[in-house]
């Protein structure tokens, strides 16, 4: 293990010492972060994501029609996948690993991405939507509808493309997913429970939620490969 690179006692899964580099796949480890031709590594997911969101498109009106639920948030399980969308949930949840981990060396870390990834994923979502600037779905009628640049061109209230809570959470649910590895299942489904619960309440597209996934990943994966790199918090 270089000299550079924190080892941290006690932690995670019951291992004696902590390489934080090796909690996350080897990919984004920073000394194998590819150094020539960068970009070709990020073409198999564009593409993934790219068909992901168009056949979310397709299925659009059959969820609008069919995925409603106008009581969703009036029930107990409907609100605690909501605040998975909901960006102090991810700084309590830092601020719990900044109390775990502060007595060792690197405590900033997983504390800092855990926070940072979804902060970061709110923030694109909240510039997106003033690119995109498609309404928020009519509970009366499907169909896209679109703001005018010239219409309010600095508001983003009434918009939805991307779901600003599905980034938050799946954005969050990255960041644990490289985290605690084990358990990524766990984290995407909460993320996927409160991506839904958005389009039950018709508050978003199904393609709304789907966009914010596959960003959210994105945000998630450009964040560990900059902070491993750059030793962030470490």
């Amino acid at each position: 293990m270089p000299c550079n690179m924190p080892v941290l006692s006690g932690g995670v899964q019951g291992r004696a010492t902590i390489d934080f580099r090796a909690m996350s796949p080897p990919s984004l480890a920073a000394d194998t972060v590819p150094a020539s031709s960068p970009s070709r590594a990020w073409l198999p997911p564009l593409l993934i994501g790219a068909l992901a969101i168009a056949g979310a498109h397709l299925l659009d009106e059959t969820a609008w029609r069919s995925v409603r639920d106008a009581r969703v948030y009036e029930r107990d399980w409907g609100r605690l996948l909501r605040s998975i969308g909901y960006l102090p949930t991810w700084l309590i949840i830092a601020i719990g690993l900044w109390t775990h981990d502060r007595p060792r060396l690197g405590w900033g870390w997983r504390g800092g991405y855990a926070v940072l990834a979804p902060l970061m994923g709110g923030l694109a979502a909240e510039v997106l939507k003033l690119c995109a600037r498609r309404l928020r779905p009519d509970p009366d009628v499907f169909g896209y509808t679109f703001r005018a640049f010239s219409d309010q061109p600095w508001h983003n209230g009434g918009l939805g493309l991307p779901s600003s809570h599905a980034l938050v959470a799946f954005a969050g649910a990255a960041a644990l997913a490289r985290l605690f590895p084990r358990a990524w299942p766990l984290w995407y489904l909460l993320a996927a429970g409160c991506a839904m619960t958005r389009v039950m309440a018709v508050a978003h597209y199904f393609s709304d939620v789907v966009t914010a996934a596959v960003v959210a990943w994105f945000v998630a994966e450009a964040l560990s490969r900059w902070m491993l790199r750059e030793r962030r918090f470490v």
